[in-house]
């Protein structure tokens, strides 16, 4: 790609300009008549036109050829995982847990190795969110992805990656995550041989930094530590595909040209990355146990106050010092649905069964918490100031409750009820 090195602005929600060649951004205009060097002006709106001022996203894209000029799009027959529908006989409320898949699609790209383990809703509903899990293993060559149902938010696990996108590059591997708006086309390129991760899809409104609240004007995930790239381009004259998510479906057609032209750009509605080293963790300084909303990253709202489309929570490093407490999750039920993936380390609330790489999901009411052995442990351990250090878990929790598609209930652990099993029952007296 040209015009640039790979370089960052930051911030996150902030209006942002970048140009790849001195001249290509009006001054004063959004679509002048007579763009400079012949460009055309193409307005990306991630929201309606009326939304609220500070709802409003949009970018304005100066780029060699128009996104309208493109063929019919017809079914695309590879992916076959890739948003392939969830069950639809009745769903027991069992919870479930997966290793991580050895049977990932092998010699893939990342859309090809994307692999659809959990969703809820319909894409046109425009609410609800999906959990896919992708395994890279070349890169994506003469081909670009983009997803008309939602956005991304790719939590690579295994192996860094460098995803291209219209409005330019960002580097992302264990540790970050990647945002790609609605809309946005790019491509994976692996920088490590084989990649590894998941992908939550939000269907609903674009995630957000949460409200602070009684915390104040800081903490948790602060907008400075977003990184935006800069404007990046590609000019070539070879065929391209495009493959597009939408209404659920996969599809394709070919460009005489890549579509990653796009020389400058300004707004807000841009791809990002974050490093999750740097959220500020919050927590008690006395007693108890805060509720896991303290984790929360970024956030997507539903149509009801205070109940969340979708939450992406962390639970990373943390000092722990509460007095008289429990201080793994304790046992809860709830009306929000969790799905839980592990990106390094071990989390502190199993002994084992769950391994990097793999998933977990409690349906909305599903009793779950600490494992026999994680009980007995931090019951009886002494309470003076401890780190959890080396394990980076998080979060895909949702008001919708989720369905696994046919590949994830093939491959669900058989005993993993066991791991409450065998709990001894309290003595009155």
């Amino acid at each position: 790609m040209q015009g640039t090195d790979l370089r960052y602005m930051s911030g996150f929600g902030g209006h942002f300009e970048s140009e790849a060649v001195e001249g290509a951004l009006p001054k004063g205009r959004n679509s002048p008549q007579r763009p400079a060097f012949g460009l055309y002006a193409e307005q990306l709106s991630g929201s309606a036109f009326t939304a609220p001022r500070h709802e409003n996203l949009r970018s304005w894209l100066y780029r060699l050829r128009p996104t309208a000029d493109h063929r019919p799009f017809v079914r695309y027959e590879g992916a076959k995982l890739f948003a392939p529908g969830t069950v639809k006989q009745p769903l027991a409320p069992n919870r479930l847990r997966w290793n991580p898949p050895g049977d990932l699609p092998s010699g893939a790209d990342f859309v090809d190795g994307m692999v659809t383990m959990l969703a809820n809703r319909d894409p046109s509903d425009l609410e609800g969110v999906a959990v896919h899990l992708y395994r890279a293993q070349r890169n994506m060559e003469s081909r670009v992805f983009i997803n008309a149902d939602g956005e991304l938010l790719i939590i690579p696990q295994e192996g860094p990656i460098e995803l291209q996108t219209e409005l330019g590059r960002i580097e992302a591997g264990p540790g970050d995550i990647a945002l790609i708006p609605r809309g946005v086309r790019f491509r994976v390129r692996l920088l490590d041989g084989e990649a590894r991760g998941y992908v939550a899809e939000n269907h609903g409104l674009p995630f957000r930094l949460p409200d602070l609240g009684p915390i104040g004007a800081n903490g948790l995930a602060n907008p400075r530590d977003f990184e935006v790239p800069v404007a990046s381009y590609e000019d070539r004259d070879e065929p391209t595909e495009v493959i597009q998510k939408y209404l659920g479906s996969l599809w394709t057609t070919t460009l005489d040209h890549s579509p990653l032209d796009v020389v400058g750009w300004h707004g807000n509605y841009v791809p990002c990355r974050y490093d999750l080293n740097r959220f500020n963790t919050i927590g008690t300084v006395s007693y108890d146990h805060p509720d896991p909303s303290i984790f929360t990253v970024l956030t997507s709202p539903s149509n009801v106050p205070g109940r969340a489309n979708a939450d992406f929570v962390i639970f990373p490093p943390r000092w722990m010092v509460a007095e008289d407490t429990f201080r793994p999750p304790w046992f809860h039920r709830n009306v929000m649905s969790e799905a839980m993936g592990l990106i390094y380390g071990e989390y502190d609330a199993k002994a084992e069964g769950f391994a990097p790489g793999g998933l977990s999901l409690h349906n909305l009411m599903s009793g779950h918490g600490p494992d026999v052995e994680s009980w007995k442990k931090a019951s009886e351990a002494e309470l003076k100031p401890a780190k959890i250090e080396s394990t980076l878990a998080f979060m895909v929790e949702t008001c919708w409750p989720y369905r696994p598609t046919q590949f994830a209930l093939d491959r669900a652990q058989p005993d993993y009820d066991e791991a409450w099993a065998g709990f001894p029952k309290a003595k009155l007296r």
